[in-house]
């Protein structure tokens, strides 16, 4: 049997030990040279775009041009940062090492900060990934499957107080529907993935979902669930019935779908352990990276965060949330 990749050298490429020892100055040429790497490491303006002349005070620039004052992260998802430039860096690596997500309370006691403090800034990292998804149309082979999530209800102690459970409505019950495309390179697996919460796995939702994002033509493998019925007039279906089997005999199966399924499920019971509908779209989008760089390295995920961080802008979600201004509602479909 194969080595697990995790369990490899490859995996691990950095280390916190490194970047605990990290100076106030490495730190900042480290935020510099990834956040204006196209030119070269030296500072732009984020207010009129200067790149020419910015005169260095302490860890800030003054620009010379329209004299506005700036830092390493201002205009980016840490603008207006409380932490040390080391927290951030020990942060988004510990966020790369989890493999199954990680909890703000976990973080704030590696960090030593507030709950509140822990929670905003994983969700401006779940923001950025969700910014970064992919635009273009998937095609060759797709596979398409759904997790539900959010329906469990305890049960009474009494045994004469318990109901049928399935019977009831659940508020909080959604559809994880994730979508993967295959590598023709064999044993390699999935290689991208789009997810999308929904209410229900629908014939509607489904269908409009991968005509938007499924290439007509395309191979889709489904499992026996009839939502994906009306796939089979632009594209080429083929279904599993997982009552008799995983995979049927010509190779059709949805196992990588099973596969991101798995670990959403292992994020909530072993760390994240509820997550309302307004953010689950976060949290599934970030299991769609982890499962699209699962053999990356530590390293190379903590740079593509840590670059992503710095190319994207600031949150308007998360700007003051504790004081109220909050993500209004769910993304359904989005």
């Amino acid at each position: 049997m194969a080595q697990h990749f995790l369990l490899s050298s490859k995996s691990k490429s950095i280390s916190i030990i490194e970047v605990a020892k990290l100076s106030d100055e490495d730190a900042f040429e480290i935020f510099k040279r990834i956040r204006w790497s196209e030119n070269g490491g030296n500072p732009v303006c984020p207010k009129c775009g200067n790149a020419k002349k910015s005169y260095r005070n302490g860890y800030r620039f003054h620009c010379a041009c329209c004299h506005h004052t700036y830092s390493v992260t201002s205009g980016t998802a840490f603008n207006s940062r409380k932490l040390g430039l080391q927290a951030y860096l020990v942060a988004l690596l510990l966020f790369s090492n989890s493999p199954k997500s990680m909890s703000a309370l976990q973080l704030s006691r590696e960090l030593n900060i507030t709950h509140k403090t822990a929670w905003v800034l994983l969700q401006k990292v779940r923001i950025v990934l969700e910014e970064h998804n992919w635009d273009e149309k998937f095609k060759g082979i797709c596979q398409i499957d759904g997790a539900y999530t959010g329906h469990y209800i305890r049960p009474k102690n009494k045994l004469e107080d318990r109901f049928d459970r399935r019977k009831i409505n659940k508020p909080s019950k959604r559809v994880v529907l994730a979508i993967r495309v295959i590598s023709k390179e064999k044993g390699v697996g999935a290689i991208k993935t789009k997810v999308f919460v929904l209410l229900s796995e629908n014939a509607k939702d489904i269908k409009d979902i991968v005509y938007k994002h499924i290439e007509f033509g395309s191979e889709i493998h489904t499992d026996e669930n009839v939502a994906y019925d009306d796939l089979g007039a632009h594209y080429i279906l083929k279904r599993v019935n997982h009552k008799y089997e995983y995979s049927g005999p010509n190779g059709e199966n949805n196992n990588q779908c099973e596969s991101f399924n798995a670990r959403l499920r292992r994020m909530f019971k072993g760390q994240i352990h509820r997550a309302s509908t307004t953010y689950l779209s976060l949290y599934a989008n970030e299991i769609a990276y982890r499962e699209d760089n699962r053999r990356s390295s530590n390293g190379e995920i903590f740079m593509d965060l840590l670059s992503k961080c710095l190319k994207s802008k600031p949150s308007s979600e998360l700007c003051g949330y504790w004081q109220g201004n909050k993500r209004i509602g769910e993304r359904l479909g989005a």
